[in-house]
């Protein structure tokens, strides 16, 4: 195993891509907190949105020709209606922020640095888009008691906050998605972390 590359894409360039980011959302989102029970189809649907918004960018680690992860970011006015709705309700103009969709990175190339090259090659690039005055992600939310939470479970948000983001709990939403073992999709809780852009 080497250490993988990054390269940055934007918009319909991710389009040679699509199958292997399928593919790699669906394996990292099963794993806890997330417990994501995910199709192809419903993944080329996801990652088209990102692909219509001519200023998104992926940003991919390769490991050869071989896509090991990726993360996202869109312009917070590209968005759907649930993810901007908090925003205005509280005063923020969604047309400032700019938005990280996921990392999602296999296990075997996790601890390498690769989580903070997400956030530096996404923050550089809302930088040199030059009109937005914080950068923001969201979180799911579980119960500390969770039934499928992992014995050694350790939480991100020490890492988030280490970035700089905190936490804004009155900043939230829902979003849905089938786990594991449901029948079907039920809306779970998610909460927004927030950094002002120098």
């Amino acid at each position: 195993m080497s250490t993988p590359c990054l390269i940055s894409l934007h918009g319909v360039q991710i389009h040679p891509y699509l199958d292997d980011l399928a593919e790699l959302r669906i394996r990292v989102f099963r794993e806890y907190p997330y417990l994501y029970d995910g199709t192809p189809a419903y993944e080329a649907r996801y990652i088209e949105t990102y692909a219509r918004a001519s200023e998104s960018l992926f940003v991919l680690a390769l490991d050869g020709e071989r896509v090991v992860g990726c993360s996202t970011g869109v312009p917070m006015g590209d968005e759907e209606e649930a993810f901007r709705r908090p925003f205005l309700d509280h005063g923020y103009d969604p047309e400032r922020i700019f938005y990280f969709g996921e990392s999602v990175l296999l296990p075997e190339y996790r601890g390498l640095g690769l989580g903070g090259r997400f956030f530096d090659e996404r923050e550089a690039y809302a930088r040199r888009l030059g009109r937005f005055d914080l950068t923001c992600f969201c979180a799911v939310q579980r119960a500390d008691d969770h039934p499928r939470r992992p014995s050694g479970y350790r939480p991100l948000d020490p890492f988030w906050e280490r970035r700089g983001y905190r936490k804004h709990p009155e900043l939230s939403t829902t979003f849905s998605w089938k786990e594991q073992d449901d029948a079907g999709e039920s809306p779970k809780p998610m909460t927004f972390w927030l950094r002002a852009l120098d």
